[in-house]
């Protein structure tokens, strides 16, 4: 399978990440030795089920390196725009391409065991979207004090993972994309997402007596879309940096896998 790293994430001024970026791309944040995305690049190396490598956002003239056929493509100025001229650039190197894996530069605890497991996992069936979620247990077990944000949903509470599979009709389809835009650009907000599915997900969520499967049909039905959850028993492809803590903790767990 063909994958898209997404790297166009630049702190601004006022985000949290700003101090330490200084206006360089997020993934180029060092962490234990290497850039941040060099961690995720040899994850894919690793992967047996990964046939080539996207790298969406970073100038090709760059320090690092990836064992997979590598190929670029500018920033887009917005992630939507990012993941669909990743997807239309793996679609030019391999027309045959069905589905596409979607990686998150800023998880750089994932291992290329965990990769093929996902891919192995979702090709088991054939769904639009596959999309990984890891329950507060493992996340909070894992990575004391990450504190990432939580849906509470009636059978379990759970944190989406930053590595997802989707077919290639997911952009190719000009139906789904101002929807995607919408649910994208509330993607840290799971009230504001189920909001958009619609109100009355939006009070049974709050109610807490939303389950996972309920969510699943109601999203489905009302993207007209079918779709997957995937339940990781990993807490890795859901830890990524998007706070200073949350740099420190992965700094210093990767520093001491290193040490090790």
């Amino acid at each position: 399978m063909d994958a898209i790293l997404m790297a166009g994430g630049i702190p601004k001024p006022d985000q949290p990440l700003y101090e330490y970026t200084q206006g360089i791309s997020k993934a180029m944040l060092e962490i234990a030795g290497k850039p941040m995305i060099q961690w995720v690049l040899d994850a894919l190396s690793e992967a047996e089920q990964v046939d080539s490598v996207t790298i969406i956002g970073l100038p090709e003239d760059n320090t690092i390196t990836c064992e997979k056929p590598v190929y670029y493509v500018p920033n887009q100025g917005g992630m939507l725009a990012n993941i669909v001229a990743g997807i239309y650039k793996v679609l030019e190197i391999n027309p045959q391409a069905e589905y596409v894996l979607s990686v998150s530069s800023d998880i750089p605890g994932i291992n290329g065991e965990m990769v093929d497991w996902l891919i192995e996992m979702a090709m088991e069936t054939q769904h639009d979207i596959y999309y990984g979620i890891v329950k507060r247990d493992v996340m909070e077990t894992r990575y004391p004090g990450s504190n990432r944000t939580f849906t509470k949903l009636a059978d379990m509470h759970v944190c989406g993972a930053d590595i997802h599979i989707a077919h290639k009709s997911m952009v190719t389809d000009p139906e789904h994309l101002a929807m995607w835009e919408e649910l994208i650009g509330k993607r840290k907000s799971p009230l504001k997402q189920a909001a958009s599915i619609g109100i009355l997900s939006l009070l049974l969520l709050l109610m807490g007596r939303l389950s996972l499967e309920g969510a699943v049909e109601r999203v489905t039905k009302r993207l007209k879309i079918t779709g997957r959850p995937i339940i990781w028993a990993y807490a890795e492809p859901a830890m990524d940096v998007d706070k200073p803590h949350q740099l420190e903790i992965l700094r210093a767990d990767l520093e001491a896998q290193v040490a090790a």
